[in-house]
């Protein structure tokens, strides 16, 4: 079994989530229920996410990748094998943190490509904060699995980054906010004829849950959680 580090914090919700369903999650795979009881071996290391969005609101990504890089430095300092980082906005600059880490880290983007490709979708919508939308991160990996990726215009981009900052970032989710994300869903749905929708901000199954839409939902925290599992019960 290895212990794994997570870098939370972005926001703290989220990592609850993480830390929860990866708990949760733990005891389930357990293959003696006289072991129900045990917890997988973690380490949390939180950020500051005021001064992560401002990071990328100034576009410094050298002291972005820094900020998680050095997070990383410190997970491996504290025992974990392998680390993940529980937010999508960070995969902006995943490639350099992969290439500065002492450890192996474990995807979001990558993960849900391949879950994608699993569940044989070809297009997909992407939902999530501006700078995930507007980074092309998931129509360049999506790519090399032969899936189309389609973001929201740029209207519509703002208007859901509005959304995820502050209410769903705070865990406050609004009737007509949660409409609004969804009638976007609609219309891009028919519009491009996408087989799924990827909820690519953590925050964003606050909002938008299983049977609001005829569409398949990849909800991006699941998929990683799944994909951290696997590594943890590794011998």
């Amino acid at each position: 079994m290895k212990k794994f580090g997570l870098i939370g914090g972005v926001g703290y919700l989220a990592t609850l989530d993480y830390y929860k369903n990866i708990n949760e999650g733990f005891k389930k795979r357990l293959a003696n229920p006289l072991k129900s009881g045990s917890n997988p071996p973690m380490v949390i290391e939180s950020i500051n996410i005021a001064e992560a969005y401002n990071l990328v609101q100034q576009k410094n990504w050298k002291d972005f990748t820094k900020l998680f890089s050095n997070a990383i430095h410190r997970l491996c300092g504290a025992g974990a094998e392998f680390a993940a980082i529980a937010a999508n906005t960070a995969h902006i600059v995943f490639d350099d943190i992969q290439a500065d880490s002492p450890i192996p880290l474990i995807g979001i983007v990558d993960e849900t490509c391949k879950r994608a490709r699993k569940q044989a979708v070809k297009k997909m919508i992407i939902f999530g904060t501006d700078f995930t939308m507007g980074s092309g991160m998931y129509e360049a990996k999506c790519a090399q699995f032969d899936i189309e990726a389609i973001s929201p215009n740029e209207a519509d981009r703002k208007i859901i980054h509005d959304i995820i900052f502050p209410n769903l970032e705070s865990g406050i989710v609004l009737e007509h906010e949660k409409e609004m994300l969804l009638s976007i869903a609609r219309k891009m749905q028919k519009e491009h004829h996408a087989d799924a929708l990827v909820l690519g901000c953590t925050e964003l199954p606050f909002a938008i849950k299983d049977g609001d839409l005829e569409i398949m939902l990849l909800d991006t925290g699941a998929i990683h959680i799944d994909a951290i599992l696997d590594n943890i019960m590794m011998p």
